[in-house]
């Protein structure tokens, strides 16, 4: 294999290529400034100057030009002296950018300390793919850490939410951390939610979630997806389909912010139905409540009407008792018969009105508990244990 190498400033080429050997493949050009307009720049693998003036400064004049110009500054660039320098000589190189300084005297060594020059070369370029990769890697994680950091913060503050606009515009906030935009349809059981981080609604949009909504996970068109999740939609209008990666990790990680939207939704539908539960336990407790005064009201009317009654037939027959020719002992006893019939009306009057106290007492401490926004557990046990077990 040959390795081709630019030779600037050389006089005798044919004595440079015996001396490098047949494993280089030599080019030579008389000032550094040739090589910036040389075709195919990027084949060589080293560039040799030839310092053989007596004033060393041309020489690392042509170094300085060869590292300071951006499409050969990667190359190695080797000074080869004609004569021996001291080291200040050989410190002015290396300052001007040279990576060896070699004298001339031995070919063996010149062949060695090229091909190392050569092979540092492909070291570092191997090195800086390493770190090139290693940093894309390290990005990625740190991107994915980043990521999975919005998702818990989302699927923290989601459970704050108090109602179906406020979970939608927190997506929308967590959405922007994916640079992506889009519309959102939530499907409570109270109605349906169509919402765009504005807070407004677009009806085309609005349509196409409602008719994409069971077409599965995914529906893909153009830069477009439509994100389906139980009770809500997410129509994305700028997916990255130029980076993969990126494409990837937007469907993963906005699937999760769907999954805990979702969740959320349940969950307020579930407040929403205790609310409506309550309600509707207020309404009957009021209405029983009422009833049961009516009742009460009726019940004592017909029990003042039915002691009226039992007195004045007591009365009646109290009157006509004389004349029915009975003796003192009759007349005694049936006197005690209507006289207890009258204490059995009123005990079983007092024990009704005594039950439909204690009913009405019951319904009216129903509907304070169930009234408040919130229902005390304490309170919500001790009505339960005040109903008794059926047998």
């Amino acid at each position: 294999m040959q390795y081709k190498v630019l030779v600037v400033g050389c006089s005798d080429m044919d004595t440079l290529q015996r001396s490098m050997g047949e494993q280089f493949s030599l080019l030579s050009v008389a000032t550094a400034q040739e090589t910036f307009h040389l075709p195919d720049l990027e084949e060589y693998k080293l560039i040799v100057v030839v310092d053989k003036l007596a004033d060393p400064t041309a020489a690392q004049s042509q170094v300085k030009a060869l590292k300071h110009h951006p499409a050969i500054s990667l190359l190695p660039v080797v000074v080869l002296a004609t004569e021996e320098r001291d080291l200040d000589t050989r410190l002015a190189f290396y300052d001007a950018g040279c990576d060896d300084h070699i004298q001339m005297q031995d070919d063996a060594e010149l062949q060695v300390r090229l091909m190392k020059a050569i092979f540092n070369r492909i070291a570092n370029e191997q090195l800086k793919q390493q770190l090139d990769k290693a940093n894309e890697m390290a990005f990625i994680a740190m991107s994915d850490t980043s990521d999975l950091g919005v998702n818990i913060q989302f699927l923290l503050d989601i459970n704050q939410c108090e109602n179906l606009d406020q979970a939608g515009m927190r997506l929308f906030q967590a959405l922007k951390s994916y640079d992506i935009s889009g519309s959102l349809q939530i499907r409570s059981r109270f109605g349906e939610k169509n919402m765009e981080a504005n807070g407004m609604a677009k009806d085309l949009e609005s349509t196409l979630l409602s008719e994409c909504s069971d077409k599965g996970r995914y529906v893909d068109f153009g830069k477009r997806s439509i994100m389906n999740y139980g009770r809500v939609s997410l129509l994305v209008r700028n997916m990255p389909l130029d980076d993969p990666h990126k494409y990837g990790a937007i469907k993963d990680n906005v699937f999760s912010l769907l999954q805990g939207l979702d969740a959320r939704v349940g969950a307020l539908d579930n407040v929403e139905s205790l609310k409506l539960e309550s309600q509707l336990v207020v309404r009957l407790t009021n209405r029983m409540t009422h009833i049961m005064e009516d009742i009460e009201k009726g019940y004592h009317d017909v029990m003042v009407r039915i002691a009226d009654a039992v007195e004045d037939i007591a009365d009646g027959i109290e009157q006509e008792i004389q004349f029915l020719g009975m003796d003192e002992r009759q007349e005694k006893v049936i006197q005690q018969v209507l006289e207890k019939g009258i204490l059995d009306t009123n005990r079983v009057f007092n024990e009704g009105l005594k039950m439909d106290s204690s009913l009405t007492g019951y319904l009216t401490e129903v509907g304070r508990v169930f009234a408040s926004d919130k229902v005390k557990t304490d309170e919500l046990m001790a009505l339960v244990e005040k109903i008794p077990v059926q047998g």
